[in-house]
């Protein structure tokens, strides 16, 4: 099971970071990153494959491509910017992992307008 790989890195990344934090502070960011490093890599067949279902799925049913690739593109950014996020929080960065947050939420909501033009398109055929 791959849950329990995540959670065992996850564990064993979090005794070296308190047994490395004691001695050698400032290298514990390495660790939390090779830490986040091979989860996102024990993780990245899975997310193939749900991209492949949601391209299948766009294919097979009458939903706009783009529209799925906008999505795609909104969970990227937002698993990357909270990778961002929790590293900075991890260095004691709150300052900087702030403005990573509210930075990705701009990006996520410029990204998204052509979804919310539809919707409203959409919403304005069916009232009257």
């Amino acid at each position: 099971m791959e849950v329990v790989q995540i959670v065992g890195i996850g564990l064993i990344s979090l005794v070296i970071i308190i047994i490395l934090r004691q001695y050698k502070p400032e290298f514990t960011i390495y660790i939390s990153l090779a830490a986040g490093a091979i989860i996102l890599f024990l993780v990245i067949d899975q997310l193939a494959g749900v991209v492949n279902l949601l391209a299948n799925l766009a294919r097979t049913t009458s939903i706009n491509s783009e529209f799925i690739t906008i999505l795609l593109k909104i969970t990227g950014i937002a698993i990357l910017t909270e990778f961002g996020v929790s590293i900075c929080k991890d260095a004691g960065e709150t300052a900087v992992a702030n403005k990573i947050d509210f930075g990705g939420k701009i990006i996520i909501v410029s990204i998204s307008i052509p979804i919310i033009t539809a919707l409203l398109e959409m919403v304005v055929r069916v009232l009257p």
